[in-house]
């Protein structure tokens, strides 16, 4: 019960309350060209494999390691001066998000899905680069007793930002039209902007790009540095291996849930209320379940669990398959992933926060970032020929079979490297397995 208590405590803290909101920020894009997306497409007759293939929209989260040296390094002209090397950044490309999503609720699927593709790609590449200097900055403000917090807290305003551009979104454009559905999500993106102003820079001291040196001591200590140092550490290129798996089940289960969910029979309102509105309860309590779960047992051993747990959670979507149109049936399918998701989400966010070195925060988080994300984009965007190809029961299936690997290399990890970080101890949080 003190354990419950102690940890409920940390999330009261001020630095712990504002990632609430740079998590709601963060999480805001991603559903408007991933899931709500699909519904949008769907509904005007896109097939299945070309809404599959849209999920290779997420290339910019896979690649944002290629920029963030510059995240990481570069001055904006008087923005840096005025609010510091990370809130300029947050600034930057939290304004430039505004401009993108609002262009893309102007597009129309029907007569002209390039354009629409490539404004996509744009609040893509904005949004990949806001969640580079956002991860670099909560890791920066948090310390080894509040990690785990900030991980899980982090992740609820993720998830209760993805609510609202996943139902919101679907309520309004049910009530309205998809354009002013994407409209009221730019405004939505004042949240960030907003915290962002009225938060702190962090006061860990990185030096910027020093341009009186030669250009390849420049590159040198901005773009190579960050990758040498990440592979001293041993068995580094298992641990690149297990963040790109971790959550390859759960990625291509997610791709085809919305047009499973309209083949099943379900209406926009109901998938809003029930996959996107119960569900959120269960991803809430998941998120500081797996918060309190790495404070008792550690990050590896969080890990493991609730990837056990994600991983036989994808067979409610083949029972759901098997009794159809139910809402009883989808509310427990939802619960039941969602719980689960929240749990593994927040567990490995903290993973991977453990793995940065501190003076190389953006950068080395966008890489490990990226390498998730490849799972999630290239590995997924076959799930619409999947489904074209096979029963939804069978997919489902298949989508549980596609976790294992990812917990195979996380045992292997967990023998050999017990205790998450650098050897050297200089991550901003190490995360010590024994109690």
């Amino acid at each position: 019960m003190n354990l419950w208590i102690n940890a409920s405590k940390l999330y009261f803290q001020p630095k712990i309350i504002r990632l609430v909101f740079l998590g709601f920020s963060s999480g805001l894009p991603l559903a408007l060209t991933f899931s709500t997306l699909s519904v949008w497409l769907a509904e005007n007759g896109v097939d299945k494999s070309t809404i599959g293939l849209f999920a290779a929209l997420g290339v910019p989260y896979t690649l944002k390691f290629v920029w963030a040296p510059l995240i990481d390094r570069a001055r904006i002209p008087w923005l840096t001066t005025l609010f510091g090397r990370r809130r300029a950044w947050m600034l930057f490309s939290q304004a430039a998000l505004v401009l993108a999503i609002f262009a893309l609720g102007q597009a129309d699927p029907g007569l002209d899905a390039g354009r629409m593709a490539l404004l996509a790609v744009i609040v893509s590449f904005c949004s990949a680069s806001q969640d580079i200097v956002l991860d670099a900055y909560r890791v920066e403000t948090l310390d080894d007793r509040t990690f785990a917090a900030g991980a899980a807290i982090f992740v609820w305003g993720y998830r209760i930002a993805m609510l609202v551009s996943g139902a919101g979104a679907l309520y309004i454009a049910s009530g309205t039209n998809w354009g002013m559905a994407y409209t009221v999500m730019a405004a939505l993106m004042g949240v960030g902007l907003l915290t962002v102003l009225l938060s702190p820079e962090p006061d860990r001291e990185i030096s910027f790009v020093d341009h009186d040196q030669s250009l390849g001591a420049q590159i040198r200590d901005a773009i190579i540095n960050p990758f040498v140092d990440f592979m001293t550490r041993p068995h580094w290129i298992m641990i690149l291996l297990f963040v790109a798996l971790y959550k390859y089940g759960e990625a291509l289960l997610g791709v085809m849930a919305n047009p499973f969910y309209l083949d099943m029979g379900f209406s926009k309102s109901e998938i809003a209320a029930v996959s996107k509105g119960y569900g959120f309860a269960m991803t809430i309590l998941g998120g500081f379940m797996g918060g309190v779960l790495v404070a008792r047992y550690g990050i590896m051993r969080a890990l493991w669990y609730a990837g056990l747990l994600q991983c036989v959670a994808n067979l409610a979507f083949a029972a759901q398959a098997q009794v159809g149109y139910s809402i009883p049936m989808l509310a427990v399918t939802i619960s039941i992933e969602n719980l689960t998701a929240g749990m593994a989400t927040t567990a490995f966010v903290a993973y991977l926060s453990s793995l940065c070195n501190v003076a190389y925060t953006a950068t080395q988080y966008a890489l490990l970032s990226s390498i998730m994300s490849f799972a999630r984009t290239m590995f997924a965007s076959g799930g619409g020929w999947l489904a074209d190809n096979m029963d939804w029961t069978s997919y489902f299936i298949l989508t549980t079979f596609a976790a294992v690997p990812g917990l195979v290399v996380l045992y292997w990890l967990m023998k050999r490297l017990p205790i998450a970080g650098p050897p050297d101890g200089n991550s901003v949080a190490v995360q010590h397995e024994e109690r």
